[in-house]
This record gives structure tokens, C-alpha cells and sequence, in this order.
């Protein structure tokens, strides 16, 4: 099943100096030409690779192939078959759920269920990477959701006037979640970290731009 990860990132948590987690800046010429090789490089680096799943789903069909292939030629030339008998084996297959024990029988279907589904959500689902797309005229730029969260929980902490453990930042693709846990005894005004978090995005001009939701907690954390 392929999925839109998300990312979840407190302030205080060390984002480490992977590829991935750095920006990414496209160069135009690369790519292609103009508008088009850019657009190509942003719809690479944003979505996922659906190569495992194509080389997975011919394997499997080439191996199929191939035995079926075995077994025909084997029976041609009059000898024993490998494994199977092909014209007994489709008698088998037209007779279940008969001489077949319903355990066996289920756990087969599961794993037919499960692989098919697979494969299905891997050619119909956008495979959506955990990147966001940052605006700009110059170049294309493609950063990770952590290294996103990571700045919102800075910033919303400074607006939160609250220590780094009370924020957690969650980015998904169409959403950021912000929770904080107040300090017991000290207001904390929602609208004001839901201000400082929408201004960080419009400087940092994410492509889609993700609705903001802030949660309070209403269990606040003795201070220090």
C-alpha cells in the first residue's frame, strides 16, 4: 500500500544532515527545457517510484510464464510433469473450494487478496513522497516535511512562549497539525501561534499549501 507518509517533528528533535532532508534545487537545463523540464523534475522528486512494483509484477509474470511454458514441453514429449500436470491443475482449480482444507484455502486467499491490493493501490494512488515545493522564481526547490515541521515547531514555540517538548508539528501534504501543551499557570493565546505558523508558511511559500490546525492540550505541564 502506498501511502502519503507523514512527518512528525518537535523543535527540539535533531533533523540529521541527510540528502533528503537538505533542499533541492533543480536546475531548469537539466531537465528539460523552460517550464516543462521543471515540471518534470518537481513531479520526479515529489512523487514516489513506481519501479519495485513494475519489476515485482513481471517477475512474476515471466516466472509464471516460463514454468507454464516448462510444463507444456514436458507434457509434449511425453514425460512426467515437474511439478504440476497443467490439465490437472486446472481441474483442480475449477473443482474448489472442493479437496482443498478451508485453512489452506484461506490463508491462500489472503495472500492473493493482499498482493493484488498491492499492486492495485500502487497504479492507482499518486504516491505522493513527504516534499513539499517551495516557490520561487529562480529555481525549483523541494524540501522534506521533517525539515518543514522542525521550523513551524520553532515557531511556534516562540509564539507559544513554551519550552521545546510542548510542541509537536505533524505536515502532511494537505495539513499541518500543531499541538501544544501550555505551561499550567500561563496563558496561551491559540490565535496568536495559529498567526506566527501561517506567517512562516507565506515566507516559505509551500506548493500545495496545507491547511494549519492548532490543538491546545487542555492538561497543562508544570514549569521548571
Amino acid at each position: 500500500m502506498s501511502h502519503t507518509t507523514d512527518r512528525h517533528s518537535s523543535e527540539g528533535r535533531h533533523v540529521p544532515p541527510a540528502p533528503s532532508a537538505a533542499p533541492y534545487t533543480a536546475n531548469p537545463a537539466a531537465a528539460g527545457t523552460g517550464a516543462a523540464g521543471v515540471e518534470q523534475t518537481l513531479k520526479r522528486e515529489t512523487h514516489s517510484s513506481r519501479a519495485t512494483a513494475s519489476i515485482i509484477a513481471a517477475v512474476l509474470v515471466i516466472a509464471l510464464c516460463l514454468y507454464a511454458l516448462l510444463e507444456t514441453a514436458v507434457r509434449a514429449v511425453g514425460q512426467p510433469p515437474w511439478l504440476v500436470d497443467p490439465q490437472t491443475a486446472a481441474e483442480k482449480v475449477v473443482a474448489l473450494p472442493s479437496g482443498v482444507p478451508p485453512l489452506l484455502l484461506g490463508v491462500v486467499g489472503a495472500v492473493l487478496v493482499m498482493a493484488g491490493l498491492y499492486f492495485f493501490l500502487n497504479a492507482v494512488l499518486p504516491g505522493h513522497r513527504a516534499r513539499h515545493v517551495l516557490l520561487d522564481r529562480r529555481a525549483a526547490v523541494v524540501v522534506d516535511d521533517e525539515v518543514i515541521a522542525s521550523a513551524l515547531a520553532r515557531r511556534a514555540r516562540l509564539a507559544a512562549n513554551v519550552s521545546q517538548e510542548q510542541v509537536i508539528v505533524t505536515v502532511s501534504r494537505q495539513q499541518i497539525e500543531v499541538n501544544v501543551r501550555p505551561t499550567s499557570g500561563v496563558p496561551l493565546s491559540r490565535g496568536a501561534v495559529l498567526a506566527a505558523v501561517q506567517d512562516e508558511l507565506r515566507e516559505m511559500g509551500l506548493s500545495p499549501a496545507p491547511e494549519v490546525r492548532i490543538n491546545v492540550a487542555s492538561a497543562g505541564v508544570v514549569g521548571a
